[in-house]
């Protein structure tokens, strides 16, 4: 979703006449190359950003929906998925990840150390171990206010860090909003307090992080789909662990190249078909 690098399957879907939508947010690695040099077909190169648009405009002509929008959480039932966005919710029997390889992790000191010792990434995974808890979300947009709606109902008291970025509008009364920047997770063996760098201090059971657009990381751990070095987990086929869900391109690790890409996209793209033929 975020990024569309991977549109070759998007065409299979369009041209196997399936309703497909693709649905982006936020600037794709693709957009920002100045200029692609090893791709097939362009002997004088080709800019980022035209390619992109280029494919953007041959799916529309295809008849495939293309949206905008932020997408926040993403759940399964008897094996429909539910996509959420800011502003809306679709259903779909299968969705393929083609989100780039991007896990928008704070660069803060003790996350790393920290992680499955008090710092999670995925609030309806972890929420009821703090039930009746004092927890934080580091975060400030439409991703870390999903989080806080997981967790409002379960925990004592919510501390919303956006870490110097601009806070966002929440009313509750469990909930807090601190604005300043994050120096340090500290804790012994696991989470015990955060400092913040004018030196003061706030105790915390756990951390969820929730920063930025939510990418493949975070949708992959709320999913149970597998992962490795930070990197989903495909086989050849492109499947997850998860029937109906598919990963392409770099949020897959491994070669960073957009040929890659596409033909792992290719692949997705005729596997769903055959996933949803069963």
């Amino acid at each position: 979703m975020q990024d569309l690098l991977e549109y070759q399957q998007v065409y299979i879907h369009g041209r196997s006449n399936l309703k497909t939508l693709v649905i982006y947010n936020d600037i794709s690695s693709l957009e920002k190359t100045d200029n692609i040099e090893n791709y097939y077909g362009f002997q004088n190169g080709v800019k980022g950003a035209e390619l992109y648009s280029a494919g953007i405009n041959q799916a529309k002509k295809l008849g495939i929906e293309v949206k905008n929008e932020e997408v926040i959480k993403i759940e399964c039932n008897l094996k429909i998925f539910s996509i959420t966005t800011v502003n809306n919710e679709y259903n779909s029997k299968v969705v393929i990840f083609a989100t780039g390889n991007k896990k928008n992790t704070p660069n803060i000191k003790g996350i790393k150390e920290f992680e499955g010792k008090g710092v999670s990434y995925c609030a309806i995974c972890d929420g009821f171990f703090y039930k009746d808890k004092n927890v934080v979300v580091i975060g400030s947009g439409n991703y870390a206010i999903s989080e806080i709606n997981d967790l409002i109902n379960i925990t004592k008291q919510i501390t919303v860090l956006t870490n110097g970025e601009k806070a966002p509008e929440i009313r509750a009364n469990n909930v807090k909003i601190n604005e300043k920047e994050i120096k340090e997770i500290r804790g012994k063996n696991k989470v015990e307090e955060i400092e913040f760098k004018d030196n003061s201090n706030l105790k915390a059971d756990g951390i969820f992080i929730a920063q930025g657009i939510a990418g493949s990381f975070e949708f992959a751990k709320k999913l149970g789909i597998l992962m490795q070095n930070n990197a989903i987990l495909v086989n050849e086929k492109m499947e997850t662990n998860i029937p109906g869900i598919y990963a392409c391109g770099d949020c897959t690790g491994g070669l960073l190249q957009i040929s890659k890409a596409v033909y792992q996209g290719a692949i997705a793209g005729l596997e769903a078909i055959k996933y949803l033929k069963i």
